[in-house]
């Protein structure tokens, strides 16, 4: 039985070979991310490649995503060398030109930009969040007065933000233009955008795909508390959503993180949207070929909180046991999913608002392959709408989805519990071609029940919403 869950796995020095990917296929990744902060476009082409050699021999939808970079909001280096800071000790915070000016330990962070709005009492993150400041004073114009609520190192170079501020930095920078020139020519699948505050931000990278002649997926990066505030907005912009914990537990207190995680996934749930969820997922597998218990508890609990797929960044890309890694996450998803699906533990009442033809004919399709143990749910959804809805209503059976559309079929490949597959075009009857692809489909035998759901257009039409669901059954090729 395919596993609902979607593993995604970044590719980096650790997986940059044909067989290391085709490791991780074989253990369970269908999707790959390009993470666009770090290689080039000879690394990335190398990877595209490989990735789509392996979706011919295999056979399968392996969906590929660009991930942008977003602006990096880094302290400078203005030769000075690490120095310790004790908790209550005070360091000046300032842009470059401050420097010479004082004699006190000192920060650079040369975005004059990034002064704007700071006040006395706003909290800082250094480093990930591993050391922490708040502001006491703001001496005069790029220039303010942090004291530190614990003790560390504070090396030159290093990420800093300032939680629950709005960044004035624009999302999309003069470097995500450039990368996604490269993705849009070299076909990735989906595109994640970093640092999204407000929905105006996707609406801008889908102007800048335009030129490009692709109108790819946008994932929503939610790593502000800005963006949390306008989660509804974004999400009716964005084509799905990842909880980047890893910005989002620097603007959150970190006992809030869990909370606003099971919040976004089932807003994702209720629009029908798919939502990742990222970042530390079983790190520790970097360097160990054995995950702790709290990691393998995390990802237990996004699968149960929701979530179409888990995420893995450092584990892949860099980790000294990416098959294993991605292995152990199919396991606990083996695990999770058939608690999920005993009897009684499950009641199907996702898919959100029940109150259009479509949403309320995935849900009676659900709920009709859960009462009569059918085999699969065939969906033709020609934008991939349907489909989404089905995944959202968490049926146990599989859900195969069938589009003519590359960009459809790939992204559905996101959703929990979608099987994209390619119906035969030569047949215009969208219920005729799900019902062909169970008769030809070798995962069917004889005598097994399908729930089939299709749009059946009008005469004179050629695009419909989903008004079909039916209950067919697989006969043997004399009797068919």
């Amino acid at each position: 039985m395919d596993r609902h869950i979607k593993i995604i796995a970044t590719l980096g020095p650790g997986t940059e070979t044909y067989e290391a990917v085709k490791e991780l296929v074989e253990s369970g990744a269908k999707i790959f991310r390009l993470n666009f902060s770090h290689g080039g476009r000879e690394f990335f082409a190398k990877m595209v490649d490989i990735i789509r050699r392996l979706e011919k021999e295999t056979g399968l939808t392996l969906t590929i995503l660009q991930d942008l970079s977003g602006p990096k909001i880094r302290t400078c280096d203005v030769g000075l060398p690490p120095f310790e800071v004790s908790k209550g000790g005070e360091v000046l915070l300032g842009t470059s030109d401050k420097f010479e000016k004082v004699e006190e330990p000192f920060i650079c962070l040369d975005i004059p930009e990034m002064y704007e709005g700071v006040k006395e009492g706003d909290p800082v993150a250094l480093g990930d969040g591993v050391i922490r400041f708040k502001v006491i004073k703001i001496e005069e114009e790029h220039l303010i007065r942090l004291e530190a609520t614990n003790s560390g190192l504070c090396p030159p170079r290093k990420g800093i933000t300032f939680p629950g501020m709005t960044t004035p930095l624009a999302p999309l920078t003069e470097k995500d233009k450039a990368d996604l020139a490269i993705g849009m020519q070299l076909g990735v699948d989906v595109v994640a955008m970093s640092f999204v505050q407000k929905p105006e931000d996707i609406c801008n990278l889908r102007a800048e795909m335009i030129q490009y002649g692709r109108r790819v997926p946008i994932i929503a990066k939610l790593e502000r508390i800005a963006a949390l505030e306008r989660l509804k907005e974004i999400l009716e912009e964005a084509d799905g959503i990842m909880v980047a914990r890893g910005d989002l537990g620097l603007e959150l207190d970190l006992a809030e993180l869990p909370v606003a995680q099971k919040r976004i996934i089932n807003a994702c749930n209720n629009a029908g949207k798919p939502v990742i969820v990222a970042t530390q997922m079983l790190l520790s597998m970097v360097n160990s070929p054995m995950a702790t218990r709290a990691e393998t508890t995390d990802v237990a609990n996004a699968i149960l909180d929701g979530a179409d797929c888990v995420m893995l960044s450092e584990e892949t890309a860099i980790g000294r046991y990416p098959g294993e890694t991605v292995r152990f996450m199919r396991k606990i998803s083996y695990e999770i999913e058939a608690y999920m699906f005993e009897p009684g533990r499950l009641e199907i009442d996702r898919g959100g608002e029940r109150d259009n033809p479509s949403t309320f004919l995935a849900y009676a399709a659900a709920m009709l392959a859960g009462k009569t143990n059918a085999k699969a749910i065939v969906c033709h959804s020609t934008s991939g709408a349907t489909t989404r809805l089905l995944s959202s209503c968490r049926p146990k059976q599989s859900i195969y989805a069938l589009s003519s559309d590359h960009t459809v079929r790939h992204f559905t490949n996101l959703s929990w519990g979608v099987i994209p597959a390619e119906p035969l075009v030569v047949i215009d009857d969208h219920q005729e071609r799900a019902e062909v692809f169970v008769r030809q489909s070798p995962v069917f035998e004889e005598g097994d029940i399908v729930i089939v759901t299709a749009g059946q257009p009008e005469k004179g039409k050629s695009v419909t919403q989903t008004n079909v669901v039916k209950l067919y059954e697989k006969l043997s090729k004399e009797a068919s």
